[in-house]
């Protein structure tokens, strides 16, 4: 065991001193300001290409575009590390509407040149990229000129832009201060508690089921009591998405996450229908986990119960080497570059109040850093977050030779990156158990992954893709959002769910992202993508390293269809590529139900 000590609280210092109140960082923001007002000059100043000679211009507009963005960014993202730690950081607050209204200027401007770019004459097109100057941007040039001719004329666009900072992301960010108000108390250990929401979302864990039930009736309580809240938020969101879709024409609410995730329909339902095909094992996992729990049904607050008395609680120390330890059978990159991130202040992990729920990691383009947040309390469900995380991070990591330009990936593909490291990390603990108790507590948090992609993240989309077609007709009470929800629920977990989580749908911080529409269905595309890769690396062992950062680096140039061709030799628009990884989770649920059989 190494005696490294690894922080438990990031370091936000390297990018401004003084947290909200830095005075580098208002530098920082007058300086996007102005580097925003001389971008919207430069894009006013440009006209569509007529020759192939306006490669140059054009490439001197994209690198403008690279500073520019990368430089709002820095900000943007440090500011949401700023709110995350401390919801209650009210200078935070103010710095994200001047960051959003930053954003809305420059991606005006941004849509502008995308949409002069669109109208350039194909032939002329086709010359441009083919230059020297623009040729390694042809992908993402040519997804420009795709999403700008499906969009209406630059000014009502730059009119959509302008409102949406305060009449659509104005929503998202009243659900964050909303959330980061809440506070629960619950007994634990005997102890009364006063906690935050993340704080209570973690007791789920907890070995005591009263600890565990009271925990989840308080929360829901404190759902149902701002319930109206939550929905006047959630139907205003989605109110303004519906009505920017129907200007554009666009009949399909999964156009612009299809689109965002550079993916078809086809490949969508294939994913799906091998799923809903195949989840009777896991249903029957449910059901063994009632039955080790002392029930008939397993009720929504007992999922992440302990099914063993053994199983293990490590502190963010012991978490950190053991991720180590694993990555670094994988390959020395991966390990090297965690072991930088957690020695160097990349991640927030302190169980404290005033924290944001959930987790997440976010990059920081002008200092090609990254930061991960999230709150650690032991679990293995804990060690499987950090190392979620960390694998986001080295994404990032493995972009950093390519232009910034290049480096925009999809959440689809992001997410098979953190979900590759975390199974790295699940699998090779299974391998290491000491005992059966130990073994069948691991076995289980790998059925508990699972179950979460493809029974909460399906329960996820079916709400949300039905919630939308029936805001299409008009505002959808807290009620009936409760009906939806819960209907949603039973459906997703084949009938294996007793009580549900009717606010779901408040509680659940994705359904108010902003930036990216539907961030469900991401979630088990990575999982499942993640899993043929996983076996492709196990095959080839630590020789694999090189070809994954290689098909890293290609996730932001192609559409995911052709990144599974180029790099696995499969055709994701077939159901069979799909049933392949939910064969192997079904082999470790089988292995569970084995273990925790009479015979077992």
């Amino acid at each position: 065991m190494s005696t490294t000590t690894y922080p438990v609280t990031w370091d936000l210092e390297i990018f401004f001193r003084g947290g909200s109140e830095s005075e580098e960082l208002r530098a920082h923001l007058e300086e996007g300001e102005k580097k925003v007002l001389a971008y919207t000059e430069a894009v006013g100043d440009f006209r569509t290409p007529e020759a192939a000679g306006a490669a140059e211009k054009v490439a001197a507009l994209i690198e403008q575009t690279k500073n520019t963005s990368a430089h709002l960014r820095e900000s943007g993202a440090v500011i949401g590390c700023f709110l995350a730690q401390d919801t209650t950081d009210k200078k935070a607050h103010l710095l994200q509407g001047e960051s959003s209204a930053l954003g809305a200027k420059f991606q005006t401007a941004f849509m502008m040149f995308q949409q002069k770019l669109s109208e350039t004459d194909e032939k002329v097109w086709e010359e441009l990229l083919a230059s020297g100057e623009l040729e390694e941007f042809s992908f993402i040039l040519n997804e420009w000129r795709k999403k700008a001719a499906a969009k209406l004329p630059e000014e009502q666009e730059a009119i959509i832009t302008a409102l949406s900072v305060d009449g659509y992301h104005g929503w998202g960010e009243l659900y964050d201060l909303l959330v980061g108000d809440m506070q629960v108390t619950v007994k634990v250990d005997g102890e009364e508690k006063v906690l935050s929401v993340g704080q209570a979302n973690n007791l789920g864990t907890h070995p005591d089921p009263a600890v565990r039930k009271e925990a989840f009736e308080k929360l829901e309580a404190a759902w149902a009591e701002k319930e109206e809240f939550f929905a006047k938020a959630l139907n205003s969101l989605a109110g303004f998405r519906l009505q920017v879709y129907e200007k554009r024409g666009w009949d399909e609410v999964l156009q612009e996450p299809l689109e965002y995730n550079r993916m078809k329909q086809e490949t969508l339902d294939a994913m799906w229908g091998a799923i809903s095909s195949n989840k009777q094992p896991f249903a029957e996992y449910l059901k063994r986990k009632a039955a080790l729990l002392g029930k008939e049904q397993l009720d929504w607050y007992d999922f992440s119960a302990p099914v063993s008395e053994s199983t293990s609680k490590l502190d963010y120390q012991e978490g950190a080497e053991f991720i180590l330890n694993q990555f670094g059978k994988f390959g020395p990159e991966l390990e090297s570059f965690a072991r930088m991130a957690l020695e160097n202040g990349w991640v927030e992990a302190e169980d404290r109040p005033n924290k944001r729920p959930g987790g997440f990691c976010t990059g920081m383009p002008l200092s090609e850093e990254s930061r991960i947040f999230m709150t650690y309390s032991g679990s293995m469900s804990n060690v499987a977050t950090l190392a979620h995380e960390l694998g986001h991070a080295f994404h990032s990591y493995a972009l950093r030779p390519v232009h910034q330009l290049n480096r925009q990936y999809a959440m689809n593909v992001a997410e098979t990156a953190s979900t590759f490291a975390e199974m790295i990390v699940a699998d090779a603990a299974v391998k290491e158990a000491q005992s059966r108790e130990e073994k069948m507590a691991l076995l289980e948090d790998k059925a508990q992954r699972s179950v979460s992609f493809f029974m909460n993240i399906h329960a996820r989309f079916l709400f949300e893709t039905r919630f939308y077609e029936e805001r299409k007709k008009g505002v959808v009470s807290s009620d009936r959002l409760n009906e939806l929800m819960a209907e949603a629920q039973r459906e997703a977990y084949a009938g294996a769910l007793g009580e549900t989580h009717p606010h779901f749908w408040a509680a659940k911080l994705h359904f108010y992202i902003t930036d990216v529409p539907f961030y469900n269905f991401p979630y088990t595309f990575g999982y499942l993508f993640s899993l043929s890769i996983y076996a492709k690396a196990l095959e080839e062992g630590k020789s694999f390293e090189e070809k994954y950062m290689a098909l890293l680096r290609d996730t932001a140039v192609m559409t995911t269809e052709e990144l599974a061709m180029k790099h696995l030799g499969e055709d994701i628009t077939k159901q069979e590529f799909w049933e392949k990884g939910v064969r192997l989770c079904i082999r470790d649920v089988e292995e569970f139900l084995s273990l925790t059989s009479d015979e077992g």
